[in-house]
């Protein structure tokens, strides 16, 4: 087991997925607080890197396409301060920061993840009903329909037609845009094959952002919703189709006749040399007998499986 305690949260890779608890600090993210904790499943992840600083590192989880509905409604445009996948370590830290990216790299390869799109959600999204506060509106959604409330900083135009709800069966679409620069962000709904054509500021589906601190809590109802709606990546429904033909039994071979190497003997000289690695590891102080004995009792758990 890896696990790394900072000011930001915690983060414990018990070699099947990644848990992530936000931090009690005053100056954690209200989404981070909001989303609460989070367990990542190693199959939903496309990577992991430590990013060395001058005054403090960062741990980056990389999500595959698809796996998460937060990351999907989102489109990676979560500031760093709201992102769930980041952690910001400190500098006599960053030993046990690049022994948890070596753990994680490690199950990927071991489990061959593909690193390719998913075609359904490994993430569940934020639970319902959830409600935020932000920009010209208050969105709520209960898991079945979308409520807009207006307030004294919306459009006369928008708010005359009083709040507004939306039956999820009606949603094609959900856009999250952070505000930047000059420029206002928002979150729209789009009702069935409609195409927006107002501003965010007069559209009735949709609540401008204006970039305050409050605007990412609105990325959560986003990503609730998200993950009730069909798969962006899912397969199409199969249409009838004559039955398939046997397939022909798989070789055992190699091209060129060669016997091809049993993938448990790959797996054992991989977690042979994590063992190695970990021994290094505890010599050179970088991690504690606990933290030793721990990422020990792990591999040696993989063994088993193997």
């Amino acid at each position: 087991m890896a696990e790394i305690t900072q000011r930001d949260g915690a983060w414990t890779f018990d070699g099947e997925s990644v848990r992530i608890v936000p931090g009690r600090d005053k100056n954690v993210h209200l989404a981070r607080q909001a989303l609460g904790e989070l367990t990542v499943p190693l199959e939903a992840l496309a990577g992991v890197a430590y990013e060395p600083g001058r005054k403090s590192g960062r741990l980056r989880l990389r999500l595959r396409a698809g796996a998460d509905p937060l990351a999907q409604a989102t489109g990676g445009k979560l500031p760093d301060a709201a992102d769930p996948y980041q952690l910001s370590v400190d500098p006599d830290r960053t030993g046990v920061a690049e022994y948890l990216v070596d753990e994680v790299r490690q199950a990927l390869l071991l489990d061959q993840v593909p690193s390719g799109p998913c075609d359904r959600y490994l993430l569940p999204g934020p639970p319902v009903p959830v409600s935020a506060t932000a920009g010209d509106a208050t969105a709520s959604f209960d898991g079945e329909r979308i409520r807009l409330e207006w307030n004294w900083k919306t459009e006369e135009s928008k708010k005359s037609g009083g709040p507004r709800t939306i039956p999820l069966a009606d949603l094609a679409a959900v856009e999250w845009f952070p505000a930047a620069g000059l420029e206002n962000g928002f979150l729209r709904f789009t009702v069935g094959k409609a195409t927006a054509t107002a501003a965010p500021k007069y559209d009735p589906h949709a609540v401008v952002l204006y970039g305050f601190r409050k605007d990412p809590l609105m990325a959560l109802v986003a990503a609730a919703v998200t993950a009730r709606m069909p798969h962006p990546f899912a397969p199409p429904e199969p249409a009838d189709a004559p039955p398939a033909l046997d397939a022909p039994p798989a070789l055992d071979t190699a091209p060129g006749g060669l016997q091809k190497p049993e993938e448990g003997d790959e797996d054992h000289d991989a977690l042979l040399r994590r063992l190695r690695a970990l021994g290094d590891l505890h010599q050179s102080g970088v991690l504690t007998e606990e933290e030793f004995t721990t990422a020990k009792q792990a591999v040696l758990r993989r063994f088993s499986r193997h």
